[in-house]
C-alpha cells in the first residue's frame, strides 16, 4: 500500500489516483526548498541544538547558553537566530531574546504536552 492516497467521502474511502496527487506533492516539496535555501549548515546546528536542549532545560534558551553548548560565539548564534527568526522559520525568541520555542517543542504552557521515555517533559510548539 506504498504510495498510496485514501480520501474518505462519506462512509466510503477511495484510492486517488497518483496522477491527480504527486505533481501538487512535487509543487510543495519546491516551495518549502525554496524557502529554505538561507539555511546554511550553522543555521541548522542552531535550530537542532534547540529541539534537543529544550526538553533537557524545560525553560527557554538564550543565545550564551547555545553558543556555548556548540563552541560558537555568542554574536554568531545571536546572528543565526536572528536570520531564523526572520525568516519565519523554525524558532521563536521571548523579549528577554531567550529562545521559547523550536519546532516542534516549546518551553510555554500549550495544550499539547509531551513526555519523553528519557523523563523528560516539554509542551508541542
Amino acid at each position: 500500500m506504498a504510495n498510496n492516497l485514501m480520501s474518505g467521502i462519506w462512509r466510503h474511502i477511495l484510492p486517488v489516483p497518483p496522477m491527480l496527487w504527486e505533481k501538487r506533492v512535487q509543487q510543495a516539496r519546491s516551495k518549502i526548498e525554496r524557502r529554505l535555501v538561507f539555511m546554511t549548515p550553522a543555521h541548522r546546528k542552531v535550530h537542532h541544538y534547540a529541539v534537543r536542549e529544550l526538553p533537557r532545560a524545560a525553560s527557554p534558551l538564550s543565545p550564551e547558553v547555545i553558543a556555548e553548548g556548540l563552541g560558537m560565539s555568542p554574536r554568531q548564534v545571536s546572528d543565526l537566530l536572528d536570520d531564523l527568526e526572520a525568516h519565519m522559520t523554525f524558532l521563536y525568541r521571548n523579549a528577554d531574546g531567550h529562545v521559547t520555542w523550536a519546532y516542534p517543542v516549546t518551553a510555554e504552557p500549550t495544550p499539547h504536552h509531551l513526555r519523553f521515555d528519557s523523563g523528560e517533559q516539554i509542551y508541542a510548539a
